[in-house]
């Protein structure tokens, strides 16, 4: 019985490491007027220990939350939604737009650009972390992009696209 409390107690002491060997930098989101639209989040996942895999992530902010991806189909980028991300042990994966995102279908309200966006990823390891994630105007680049805005969108969004996709991407 002692060896089994004993156990039991490491593993809990062992947890909170995971979640802090999971940093999270550079999030941002781009500004979606449409109420019933899509949005994206983007950020890097730095992992200081074992690998980990994203899984899932929830926010208030819209009535789906998902992983996906991009796939090339032909002259055509899909996004798709994945059952994970993964994360490389003592390594980074960037979530960036045109690759891998956090999607947001069906805002609940509009994303201003200014705001915060409470975004709770779950990782298979390291547990549930919150990062608050900033809204930059559509078609920005991200926060390492000095603010830019990515080529020909002049911070206008495509129909239906809350700011989500690039040209030539398909949902």
């Amino acid at each position: 019985m002692k060896k089994l409390v004993l156990a039991a107690a490491l593993l809990m002491l062992g947890a909170p490491a995971f979640a802090a060997d999971i940093q999270i930098s550079e999030p941002f989101m781009r500004a979606a007027p449409v109420v019933g639209g899509n949005g994206a989040a983007f950020l890097v996942i730095n992992n200081h220990g074992a690998a980990d895999r994203l899984i899932g992530a929830e926010a208030a902010i819209s009535k789906t939350v998902e992983i996906h991806t991009h796939i090339k189909d032909g002259d055509v980028f899909k996004m798709r939604k994945v059952d994970s991300i993964a994360v490389p042990m003592h390594g980074s994966t960037e979530l960036k737009p045109g690759g891998d995102h956090v999607m947001f279908i069906g805002l609940n309200e509009a994303l201003k650009e200014g705001a915060k966006v409470p975004v709770t990823l779950t990782f298979e390891k390291a547990g549930k972390i919150t990062v608050d994630v900033p809204v930059m105007a559509a078609g920005a680049m991200g926060p390492g992009a000095g603010g830019a805005v990515m080529p020909g969108a002049g911070g206008a969004m495509m129909p239906g696209a809350g700011g989500a996709m690039m040209p030539g991407m398909k949902h």
